[in-house]
């Protein structure tokens, strides 16, 4: 590790991963490689316009690549991206780790008054 305050390295990741729906559409193509349409059915509320660019910076960061397969793109995690499924397996047991202690009213989606 280099300093551990701060790491540039993990800033990158870490904010790459933060950003809104990636690492939820990351985790589908974890399990598999998609079609476009397969993983905005597996991620509800997610706009064309978003899995796009999310799908676009991705690729761009060399986590995902694009093949044509029988006329239609299907995307799939590289081997850099396959080194993040730790990571994301890790995330997912906190996650149920977390739902399981939490009220129905803390869950994420919910509206909390102040």
């Amino acid at each position: 590790m280099t300093n551990p305050r701060y790491c540039p390295y993990f800033h990158h990741t870490i904010e790459l991963l933060g950003r809104r729906w990636t690492g939820v559409i990351l985790r589908v193509l974890a399990a598999e490689p998609a079609r476009f349409g397969d993983i905005k059915g597996h991620i509800p509320g997610l706009s064309d316009r978003l899995l796009t660019s999310r799908l676009c910076e991705l690729e761009a960061e060399g986590l995902v690549k694009r093949c044509q397969q029988d006329g239609t793109n299907h995307y799939g995690l590289t081997a850099k991206g396959f080194e993040l499924k730790p990571a994301i397996e890790a995330v997912e047991q906190v996650a149920v780790s977390f739902a399981r202690r939490e009220e129905p009213a803390d869950r994420p989606g919910r509206i909390r008054s102040a």
